[in-house]
Formats: structure tokens, C-alpha cells, sequence
């Protein structure tokens, strides 16, 4: 008989534990597996611990350097520029410690409205562009200033704001101002050379950057210096030729002379005949290099060097010179200029008077276009090329000086006579006003040509000979004439000092076509008997009722020489004589 299966049902007390049996969390080991698993933790955190002993007692720098990486790092320091300074040491460039200035703007949220304001005074912006530059930079970075003044960056942390990052940097500083801007040229935020002497020379002024470990927090942010890896280099000093005095003197001179004469732009150029050094060498209009709001790319090149024209009847001694030396003429040889028009072919050549029959020394004195033109007429155009380009005029001059100009001569292959003829007073090629005032070294040097420096040399500089010495002192006498009381120039005239130098007004080309627009040069060397100094002026487009170079350049001239004179104790080689005046004026000497 079957058995029947019968239930039996579990009361459960509600509220007491009931222990469940369930298999599979029980965990079934053996005591010898168990105390085998125990062993291996133990002997594990014993080899970790004498590790880590092992680690600090034993090998502390290698801990050490271990954390630095992961809490500091290694960033440049930047070095200090060398200065630019003048032939007696004053200073013309220098470097002053400065700061940039950022912010973080997540911490610089937190600012509040005032510290704001003070900040954007302090930076010399309004609130909003300071917002502005943050909403442009990054989440974590925003530029807002460069080169801010320690003054300043002083009064920025007493400010106390949150998230501002102050990096050290160099502040260019240029003490003559807009009186040697276009020469020494100026620096890019970066402290790199961009124009002058600061791009020429920027290998030599710039140091060598050093290294330092700086402490970062948990951000990744800069909290503070730990230690300087390797010290950084200075650059080296640059000692210019120029004289800071000359310089500013000239300056001066052709901002009276550009408000004086409605002119668009003026420039000179003094040069030491004996060591072929650039004692002065400046523009108008300048640009303060102090404030870079002011920088023009119009106004920073530097003329005198990178800016070519036709230099109309300064040109007139070069020819003369190469005939004498040839022996195709003498000074006395005469010329007949007729009633002053040349007809060449379908041209005509004109002089601004009927001088009739003139000698070559008169030619010079009168500025005589014809007379140049029969002269360069009766050379062979080679001849003519090779002495012009031996002088420099289609050569980049040995300057080294970013962006020099060459100038321009066009190969003699090419010459129609006309242009041979025209060529003789000034046109139909180009120059630089270095260029210019070089080659008339010839003539004070008694026929011999050195390069010329922007770097302080004193001694002697060495030349090539071009012309004789007999053919440079006769051309240098023409150019007193020329200065003198019966020359196109005697507004060059300095008391106490002979002067000897050559105008030149020229048309300015225009598409092709020479327009009424002038440019007004001269070129005058003094104490005439034994010259010590070089002169170039140059005035652009005077617009007043005087625009001759006579009238423009000419006094422009003698105001730069007769302070160079004075200044470097150049004896005088003229004759003087009192004259009376009233009681109550001092007595004045008068040529």
C-alpha cells in the first residue's frame, strides 16, 4: 500500500532572523590552501613595505626628482638684450625688466566689479575691451597686456585678484626717441630685432635664454619657483658711429625745414670724411619707437638708405671729373650753351638761363644742363657706366643695412644719346642719399672712395683710388664756386668755414611722366681747403613758392654743418672780418 506524502509547513515568528541555507555562498577550502593564501598576502605587503622603506632611506634623490615631475616643470627665462649705444656710450636702445599679463577666467570670475575697473586702468583699456580679450583667449588662458611696466605690475598685485598670471619679460626702451627711430629700428613683443640696427645686429644683441623648475598645484598652474636649472646670458652691446648730439641736431633741422617749406619728408646724412663713419643719419617724418601705437610701416623705413631718387644736378661733378681724367678737357675748356635749349633727335634739353659761351668750372657754378650734356656727349658711354658704377650708383652698398637700396643704372648697352646726355645732370638713374654723399668722398678725399660705416671705427678708413689727386681738388674747387656768392648754393654758406657742394632740383616721374613735383638735394663737404665732414640734405616735395635746393636743401645743409663744425672743434679755414653793430648788440663776424 502506498505511502502518502505529507507536508510539513514552517510557522515563521515575524520579526526574528531566520538563518537560509544556500550553496552557493558557501565557500568550501581547505585549512592548508587557506593558510597557503594567507602566507602570500603577508609576505607581499612586507615586500611592498620594505620597497617603499628601501625607496626613501635608500635612493632619496631618485623619490625626490620622482615627485618634482609630477608637481613641477621645467620652462625658459628669458635674457636681456644687449643695448645699442652711440660712439661716446650713450644709451640708444636698452632692455628693462617688465611683465606680461593673463588671466585664467574661470578663477577671474571671481573678481568683483571693482578690482575689474582698477585692472583695466592700470592696463590702459576700457572694461569692456579688457572682457573682450578674455572672452578671446581660452577657458584656461587669456592674454590681456605686454611689456607692462614694473610700476605697474606693482599696483596690479596689490590688487589681489584671482586667477592673474604676471610672466616676466623685457621692455625695449629707446631714450632718443623719434630722432634715431628709423636708425635703431625697434623689437617685436618677442624681443626680436624687426627693423634698423635692432634687425641688423640681432644675432649679436640677443642673449641666451636660461631654464628654471617651477612648483605647479594640482591645476597644472605656476605657484612658485623651485630652482634655476641654467642662468641666462645677457647679449652683447652694439657701439654705433653715430653721434646722439649730431643726430638730434639734424633731426631738429629737417622738422624745420618740412614746416618751414610744406614739405612731405626730409632726411640727412653726416658722414667723418677721414674714417668713413656715419656720424648722423635721420628722417623726417619719425615715429615715437617708445610707443608702438604710433608705428607707421609708411614711416619706419629709413630713407636715407632704402628710399631711391633721381638726383638731379648733384650728379654734375661725376662727369666732369671723368673728363678732366681722361684729359678730354680742362677746367678752362669752353662750352657754348647758346641761349639755353639742346635739341637731341626729337628732344630738347633746357637750362633755367641763356648763359652763352661758359667754362666747365662756370658749368658747375651755374648748374649748366647743357654744358653736361655736350660733355657726356663727348664720352663713350662704357666709360661713363664704369665710373658711375664704380662710385656705388647701381651697387648695394657694403652696409649690411636691411633693406639698403642698390639704386639703379641702366646697362650702357642700352643708352640712346639722349639718355647718355641726361644722365650727366641727374636723370634717368637712381640713388639713395648715401649712395649720394658717398661718392662725393672722392672730391674731399682727394680721389679716394672707402665704404662707409655705421659702427664706430676711428681709425683711418682705407679707400680705393678712383680719380687723381689733382682731378678731385679741381672738381672740389668748382663746388666752391658753386657755393659761393655766384653759385646756385649760397645758402650753404657758414661763416668762418669754406664750403664746397652741389644743388640739385629734380622733377619727380610720375606714370611715366615728370611732373611739378620736386625733390631737393644738396651735397656739401666743409672746411673746403681739407674736409673733415660729408653733408647730405634732402627735401621731398616742398609745396611753398620755394622749391629750388638752392633755397631748400642748401640752408638745411648749413644749419646740420655749422653745429658739427662747432661741436667736433673744426678749426675755421676762412677769413672773417668784424663789422660794426649798435651799442647794445655784441660785434658779430661775417663772412
Amino acid at each position: 500500500m502506498a505511502r502518502a506524502r505529507v507536508s510539513k509547513k514552517k510557522t515563521v515568528a515575524i520579526g526574528k532572523s531566520v538563518a537560509v541555507d544556500k550553496p552557493l555562498l558557501r565557500l568550501s577550502l581547505s585549512t592548508g590552501r587557506l593558510r597557503s593564501l594567507t602566507f602570500v598576502v603577508a609576505m607581499s605587503f612586507c615586500a611592498l613595505t620594505a620597497g617603499a622603506v628601501y625607496a626613501h632611506l635608500g635612493q632619496p634623490d631618485k623619490v625626490r626628482e620622482t615627485g618634482l615631475r609630477s608637481t613641477s616643470k621645467t620652462i625658459s627665462t628669458k635674457a636681456s638684450r644687449g643695448k645699442i649705444l652711440d660712439r661716446n656710450g650713450i644709451v640708444l636702445a636698452s632692455s628693462l625688466p617688465a611683465s606680461s599679463i593673463a588671466v585664467d577666467p574661470v578663477m577671474f570670475a571671481e573678481a568683483d566689479g571693482k578690482q575689474v575697473k582698477a585692472l583695466a586702468r592700470l592696463l590702459e583699456m576700457s572694461v569692456s575691451d579688457l572682457r573682450r580679450k578674455i572672452r578671446k583667449g581660452s577657458r584656461r588662458w587669456a592674454g590681456l597686456a605686454r611689456n607692462v611696466e614694473m610700476e605697474t605690475v606693482h599696483e596690479i598685485k596689490k590688487l589681489g585678484l584671482p586667477g592673474i598670471q604676471i610672466d616676466p619679460e623685457f621692455l625695449r626702451r629707446y631714450p632718443e626717441g623719434p630722432a634715431a627711430a628709423h636708425l635703431v629700428g625697434v623689437t617685436s613683443y618677442e624681443d626680436k630685432g624687426l627693423a634698423g640696427i635692432e634687425l641688423q645686429t640681432d644675432e649679436l644683441l640677443t642673449g641666451q635664454e636660461g631654464f628654471r623648475q617651477v612648483s605647479l598645484d594640482r591645476m597644472g598652474r605656476r605657484i612658485g619657483a623651485i630652482s634655476e636649472v641654467r642662468a641666462p646670458i645677457a647679449g652683447a652691446d652694439v657701439r654705433l658711429s653715430i653721434d646722439s648730439r649730431l643726430q638730434y641736431q639734424a633731426f631738429t633741422a629737417l622738422q624745420e625745414a618740412v614746416e618751414e617749406y610744406k614739405a612731405k619728408a626730409a632726411s640727412a646724412i653726416v658722414l667723418d670724411v677721414d674714417t668713413g663713419e656715419i656720424l648722423a643719419m635721420t628722417n623726417w617724418p619719425s615715429f615715437d619707437p617708445n610707443d608702438r601705437r604710433t608705428f607707421d610701416q609708411g614711416h619706419m623705413n629709413n630713407k636715407v638708405l632704402v628710399d631711391r631718387f633721381e638726383p638731379g644736378s648733384t650728379m654734375k661733378p661725376f662727369p666732369v671729373a671723368l673728363a678732366l681724367e681722361l684729359r678730354k678737357i680742362t677746367p678752362n675748356t669752353l662750352i657754348d650753351t647758346g641761349k639755353g635749349r639742346l635739341k637731341i633727335g626729337p628732344d630738347t634739353i633746357t637750362d633755367t638761363h641763356a648763359n652763352g659761351v661758359l667754362t666747365v668750372e662756370q658749368a658747375i657754378e651755374k648748374s649748366s644742363n647743357i654744358a653736361m650734356a655736350k660733355l657726356a656727349l663727348d664720352l663713350e658711354a662704357e666709360q661713363m657706366w664704369s665710373f658711375y658704377s664704380a662710385i656705388g650708383i647701381g651697387q648695394p652698398p657694403k652696409i649690411s643695412y636691411p633693406g639698403a637700396t642698390a639704386g639703379s643704372l641702366r646697362p650702357y648697352r642700352k643708352w640712346r644719346p639722349v639718355e647718355q646726355a641726361t644722365m650727366a645732370y641727374g636723370y634717368g638713374l637712381s640713388v639713395s642719399l648715401l649712395q649720394l654723399a658717398r661718392a662725393y668722398m672722392i672730391f674731399a678725399r682727394d680721389g679716394d672712395l672707402p665704404d662707409v660705416t655705421l659702427f664706430k671705427h676711428d681709425a683711418h678708413m682705407p679707400g680705393r683710388q678712383l680719380i687723381s689727386r689733382r682731378t678731385a681738388r679741381q672738381v672740389r674747387k668748382m663746388l666752391e664756386m658753386a657755393a659761393g656768392p655766384n653759385g646756385t648754393a649760397r645758402k650753404s654758406a657758414i661763416v668762418g668755414y669754406r664750403v664746397a657742394g652741389k644743388t640739385g632740383t629734380s622733377r619727380k616721374l610720375r606714370e611715366g611722366k615728370y611732373v611739378k613735383e620736386y625733390a631737393s638735394t644738396f651735397v656739401g663737404m666743409v672746411p673746403a681747403s681739407a674736409p673733415r665732414i660729408i653733408v647730405a640734405t634732402f627735401v621731398d616735395e616742398p609745396s611753398g613758392n620755394k622749391y629750388y635746393a638752392g633755397d631748400v636743401s642748401a640752408p638745411v645743409f648749413a644749419k646740420v654743418a655749422s653745429h658739427a663744425l662747432r661741436y667736433m672743434r673744426i678749426a675755421p679755414d676762412d677769413a672773417v672780418a668784424e663789422i660794426e653793430v649798435p651799442e647794445s648788440e655784441e660785434k658779430v663776424v661775417k663772412r
